[in-house]
């Protein structure tokens, strides 16, 4: 069974960093993308950042050029670093993911990964 579990949130000024990180244990195939999403109140998910299993990465228009998702294939850990941060970040930040090829067919959409975590609250101060 796959398990996912983020950490790093917090609460941090406006223009300040976080960096979420994402391990994930339990893979069953080789190949997988992750992808980081996150829900505010009253709003929908939005997908924020994802990576393929070929390497490419994905980013929402709203947090292009402040947000980079990387990982570490030691430890099995993906990371958001994000920077310039913004009130309207503020949410609950979630990391998914799941077997793919090549990468997923909407990797923001969200509906093709099958293994979430609990999520991680993150909280942008004016």
């Amino acid at each position: 069974q796959v398990q996912v579990v983020e950490s790093g949130g917090g609460s941090v000024q406006a223009g300040g960093s976080l960096r979420l990180s994402c391990r994930a244990s339990g893979y069953m195939h080789s190949t997988y993308c992750v992808g980081w999403f996150r829900q505010a109140p009253g709003k929908e998910r939005e997908g924020v950042a994802a990576l393929d299993d070929d390497g490419r990465t994905h980013y929402a228009d709203s947090v292009k050029g402040r947000f980079t998702v990387s990982k570490d294939y030691s430890v099995n850990t993906l990371y958001l670093q994000m920077n310039s941060l913004k009130p309207e970040d503020t949410a609950m930040y979630y990391c998914a993911t799941d077997h793919c090829v090549y990468g997923m067919i909407s990797p923001l959409g969200g509906d093709e990964y099958n293994y979430w975590g609990q999520g991680t609250q993150v909280t942008v101060s004016s």
